[in-house]
């Protein structure tokens, strides 16, 4: 009846084991995906290759688990203590060699494979470690629902509690203490039945308190490897469920970057904000109401403010502490003047896409400011889809301006926006100018009516933008044009994904 007893224990523990493992592992999975897309972008492909790869190095780890015949309990706890080594350090691991490699993703999928290789080796391991003491059928069945539920665990956990609140190098961390402290758990559970127990225990102490230490200094190492990705000081930085958010200094400017990418240079961010704002708010003639889609760091908003008609400004961005950041710290909202508390403007943290369609107001100019389409996710705001959404937030003599990357670097990203506002029903007027931070950067004006004019005048208080400008601005050399016929942008093809990923893919590597 003890025995027995004993070895119903023995059995929970291991099962226990077992959905510790899943959750694990997927979490290391999730955090591998999580930063390929933050540092890389188009986060359906990185997740794609990464999701391939851990479960294809999975299969090889089921394999080479045939070769372990002796000693199985050994060297599960072994493989166990490893995995959180390794797991535990990935998020670190990955953000150290970003800047330093020359090439990233052999050395991410690397990783991914090794975890998934070790991980792999443990289902197997621990099967034929309770051949012998449940039937068949009810082991296979109780396994692979504790692996399945603690999958589903990290799935949500991960995205919803995790990442806002720890971070991703924090969130690899704990869960690597988590895949040693089972180690350690089953060291002293099965101490009589494994060899060496005092140099595996050993062994699995020095991980803990490494993994302690890193995750208890993890801010101060996740600032130390910005350094090394940045060439300026990093004032602040953070993860949010949406991006990757870095501020850097130096003694002339401050800069943003969401997701390893400038996104501005204080020293000339109104050079492109007034690019991107006059033109369209003088063709609006007098607007009133006014809609910004992205432009959460407020430097839209400063510009369009700037006219006396303006009475509402309806700014939705995504991610709120992107808005927040831009609201309450002080060094940063004095370079957007402080626009975000102004009473004319109403902030909406959601999703652009799902805001129109459920909008039911109408705007008399539109300034979208969306990051670069470097992936699916924001690719989908610039297909025919979202723009055809766009009609119905504007009045008939609405103008609406999309900042379009680099026709430079991307001449067939920038023509492919301006053929798909044409096939929604848009008439178009493209134009570009020079931001020393980004070098020539482009722009698209749309608006529904034949009737539209440039403006001659800009009657507000500027430091670059003027008609003559404007004239400059709207012609193309040769190197700027896309020479051959481009898809048009859709949800089912996101074709501008694609061309981006080539053109700026081609250009990075130069």
């Amino acid at each position: 009846m003890k025995n027995t007893a004993g070895r119903n224990s023995a059995q929970w523990v291991l099962l226990v084991a077992v959905f510790i493992i899943a959750t694990c592992g997927l979490i290391y999975e999730l955090v591998a995906g999580t930063l390929a897309s933050y540092l890389l972008g188009d986060s359906v492909t990185q997740f794609s290759i990464i999701i391939g790869v851990y479960l294809f190095s999975m299969g090889i780890g089921s394999y080479l688990s045939r070769f372990f015949n002796d000693h199985l309990l050994e060297w599960f706890i072994r493989i166990e203590l490893l995995v959180g080594l390794v797991g535990g350090f990935s998020a670190i691991l990955l953000f150290f060699v970003f800047p330093l490699a020359v090439s990233f993703q052999p050395v991410l999928y690397a990783l991914v494979g090794v975890t998934g290789t070790l991980v792999g080796i443990e289902i197997p391991l621990l099967l034929r470690i309770l051949k012998d003491k449940v039937e068949f059928a009810e082991l296979v069945s109780r396994v692979f629902t504790y692996d399945y539920i603690g999958a589903l665990l990290a799935s949500l956990i991960f995205p919803l509690v995790f990442v806002p609140y720890l971070g991703l190098i924090r969130t690899s961390l704990f869960f690597g203490l988590l895949n040693v402290g089972v180690g350690l758990y089953l060291c002293r559970y099965f101490a009589g039945e494994v060899r060496g127990v005092r140099v595996i225990r050993f062994g699995g102490v020095m991980i803990l308190i490494a993994e302690v230490a890193a995750f208890i200094f993890s801010e101060q190492i996740m600032s130390f490897s910005e350094t090394l990705a940045y060439n300026d000081h990093v004032v602040y930085s953070t993860s949010t469920p949406y991006q990757r958010i870095v501020i850097t200094k130096n003694r002339h400017d401050l800069r943003l970057y969401l997701n390893n990418n400038l996104q501005f240079s204080s020293a000339d961010e109104y050079r492109y904000h007034e690019a991107l704002v006059h033109p369209a708010m003088g063709a609006s003639g007098m607007p009133r109401n006014v809609l910004i889609l992205g432009g959460g760091d407020g430097l839209a908003a400063r510009e369009i403010l700037k006219y006396k008609s303006v009475k509402n400004i309806q700014l939705v961005d995504l991610d709120p502490v992107m808005t927040k950041l831009f609201t309450e710290q002080d060094i940063l909202s004095e370079i957007n003047k402080h626009s975000l508390k102004d009473p004319r403007v109403t902030v909406t943290n959601a999703d652009a896409f799902i805001w129109l369609k459920e909008n039911k107001k109408q705007f008399d100019c539109v300034v979208i400011d969306f990051p670069d389409p470097s992936g699916f996710s924001v690719g989908k705001l610039y297909t025919t889809a979202f723009y055809r959404l766009l009609k119905t937030a504007m009045t008939p003599h609405a103008v609406a301006v999309v900042q379009s990357t680099s026709p430079f670097v991307a001449p067939k990203s920038f023509w492919c926006v301006n053929e798909t506002l044409k096939a929604s029903g848009f008439q178009t007027i493209p134009y570009h100018n020079y931001v020393p931070s980004f070098g020539e950067w482009g722009y698209i004006m749309a608006c529904i009516p034949d009737d539209f004019h440039l403006p001659v005048t800009f009657p507000i208080e500027k430091k670059y933008i003027s008609a003559a400008v404007m004239e400059q601005m709207l012609q193309f050399p040769d190197d700027m044009l896309a020479h051959e016929p481009l898809e048009v942008n859709k949800l089912n093809n996101q074709a501008l994904v694609n061309y981006f990923e080539k053109e700026w893919g081609k250009y990075l590597e130069q």
